[in-house]
């Protein structure tokens, strides 16, 4: 009976990217298992369970960085920055982005140090898989990759739906008080995320509100409140910092656009969920995004005020008289689901397995 090993500890922050791939996909992998095949999740402190108990569980912890119990003849790492790792296992490693290198707050050595970290992880690899094809020529360009280890492309998912806001569900606490129309951005505040390039659209668009969804704990946020003190739309920003699921739906089917004006994503999940909503998306034309947003998407070309105002603008514009903009929205969101990604993993699992890829 074959067994798989997965490391899904990054669930122990739901409100990051990482967090809800370990979540969404591991209950897709556990929904397609195979009758024969043994699955095991390293999950966090009080996790067990989680994915039913047809499934083994490991709680980590840091008694687990040196030893993990029982035999697997696949370990799956979801993410590259596990410290988790097997000692015999064929492993597969995944990454989702080399952001790290854009960080202008790292120094060359840090940036190196890391590079080798995750170097030696890969040579230890069977099998790499990439959160997209942009992260794979990142991967290709600044590590080494034998022509023997094969690298393979596997998307995110998405796991929301317009059909999940529940009809009764409450406007936030946050956004009482006025009914004045918002754009949306969902995600940790934070340089990369580049959100202070929105705050002359307030400007632009006087009869707006913008809302900042997601972890403000960064120095950034502050310099973002500030800025908006100075041009003097502070009263129509709104940075409630992270929210719970339900209010995220609520924002996503209620905003008149999303926004993601980020420098660096090794996929842009908000992007998808936000089109799965139907919403005009307005995006960088940087790293990952191309391949999220597709045509459908409307991009900034650069991040002058000026520009990103008449993009928007115009964006809008055309999404108002172009109803079939919406429907292609939510049929290209619709090809980025966990399904499909699980069904991908459980062949090449299986592959692994029979030694087609060894």
């Amino acid at each position: 009976m074959p067994s798989v090993f997965i490391d899904a500890e990054r669930m122990r922050d739901l409100n990051s990217g990482l967090g809800q791939v370990c979540l969404h996909l591991s209950h897709e992998l556990v929904r397609q298992r195979p009758d024969s095949w043994e699955l095991t999740f390293l999950v966090p402190k009080g996790k067990t369970g989680i994915f039913g108990d047809s499934v083994q569980y490991i709680e980590a912890s840091w008694q687990r960085k040196l030893w993990i119990p029982g035999q697997y003849d696949l370990w799956h790492c979801l993410h590259q920055d596990s410290v988790y790792l097997p000692l015999r296992s064929t492993l597969i490693l995944t990454i989702y982005d080399l952001n790290f290198l854009e960080r202008s707050d790292y120094s060359a050595e840090k940036k190196a140090r890391k590079l080798a970290r995750l170097q030696r992880k890969i040579n230890r690899a069977t099998l790499l898989t990439a959160g997209s094809a942009y992260t794979a020529s990142v991967v290709r360009e600044h590590l080494r990759i034998p022509e023997t280890l094969p690298l393979e492309v596997v998307y995110t998912g998405v796991a929301v739906s317009e059909q999940d806001v529940a009809a009764d569900a409450p406007e936030p606490a946050f956004l009482t008080g006025s009914d004045a129309p918002f754009f949306l951005f969902v995600g940790v505040i934070h340089p990369k995320k580049n959100v202070h390039t929105l705050l002359p659209l307030l400007e632009a668009f006087p009869d707006y509100r913008l809302v900042l969804a997601g972890p403000d704990r960064h120095t950034y946020a502050q310099h973002v409140r500030d800025q908006a003190q100075k041009l003097g739309i502070a009263d129509r920003l709104i940075m409630p910092g992270a929210v719970d699921e339900e209010t995220k739906l609520w924002l996503y089917a209620n905003c008149d656009a999303f926004l993601f004006p980020s420098l660096s994503e090794g996929f842009g999940l908000p992007v998808a969920e936000a089109m799965t909503f139907g919403k005009p998306v307005f995006i960088s034309n940087l790293t990952s995004l191309p391949e999220v947003g597709g045509k459908e998407a409307y991009y900034f070309d650069s991040f002058d005020p000026e520009n990103m105002a008449k993009i928007v603008h115009d964006g809008l514009h055309d999404f108002a008289q172009n109803p079939l903009r919406q429907e292609r929205l939510r049929r290209r969101a619709a090809g980025f689901s966990w399904a499909s990604v699980a069904g991908e993993y459980w062949k090449l699992y299986k592959e692994l397995i029979d030694g087609k890829r060894i």
